[in-house]
């Protein structure tokens, strides 16, 4: 995740902020793509980890998991939840590992922070050179040329005495290279609200675009974003997962 002035102020609030995600489901997926895919390793990095739910799960399932992120505050969170793990304070754009992994997920469509198809194709290179030979790079991905600007997705979770409201939402200009993230977050407290609103840069790629700068990498394997069936992405939906294995 990006060193955000908003995740670092709301680094207490991010679990709530995803509490519509189900991770257990995500890391299941992974698991079964590895299966399809991958090599037999159990060695795992998850790039902008955030707080490290999809490392917890992955522990939980048998995996050396480690995970790295800009974040600092992030990380913190990350390793109360999972002491027995790794983390690093790096840039998915240019990161390093100590020893190869099996196993590299970047999900919540993090890879998109990459900001530009520069820094994506760094990130991907990164990722490349960090897995052994065989290895699986699994993440998710927007399509821009599918973005509808005025859609966003909503949730409320309450804490103590307190409602957050979360929305979340693309923007895309249908040029360049360039897309972003709106966010808002809404707090109320009696009859008190504060509200944070912010918008990430992000890199804007078409699906076409994205396996082109993936196979000289990796044979690439686009499949619909469903973490409960495997199936070939149908060409037309404008989400997708993709499990990428090193050659």
């Amino acid at each position: 995740m990006p060193s955000n002035a908003i995740y670092t102020d709301l680094s207490g609030y991010y679990d709530l902020m995803c509490a519509d995600i189900d991770y257990r489901a995500q890391s299941q997926c992974v698991q079964r793509l590895q299966q399809l895919f991958g090599s037999a390793g159990n060695r795992h990095l998850d790039l902008a980890c955030g707080t490290g739910p999809h490392v917890r799960h992955l522990l939980d399932a048998g995996y050396l998991s480690s995970g790295l992120d800009i974040n600092q505050p992030m990380l913190d969170r990350a390793m109360m939840r999972c002491p027995e793990a790794q983390f690093s304070l790096q840039d998915m754009c240019g990161f390093t590992v100590s020893q190869p992994v099996d196993l590299i997920t970047c999900f919540l469509y993090s890879i998109h922070y990459s900001a530009g198809l520069e820094r994506l194709q760094a990130c991907i290179a990164s990722a490349h050179a960090a897995l052994v030979s065989g290895g699986l790079f699994c993440f998710n991905a927007v399509d821009k040329h599918k973005i509808a600007n005025n859609s966003c997705v909503s949730h409320s979770v309450r804490q103590a005495d307190s409602l957050f409201s979360f929305s979340s939402g693309w923007h895309y200009l249908g040029k360049g290279e360039r897309q972003s993230l709106r966010l808002r977050i809404e707090k109320t407290t009696a009859d008190e609200s504060q509200v944070w609103q912010d918008e990430h840069p992000m890199v804007a790629v078409s699906f076409g675009e994205l396996i082109e700068l993936l196979q000289p990498y990796f044979e690439v394997q686009v499949l619909e974003h469903d973490y409960q069936t495997i199936m070939p992405w149908d060409q037309t939906s404008g989400n997708a997962l993709f499990a990428c294995v090193k050659i």
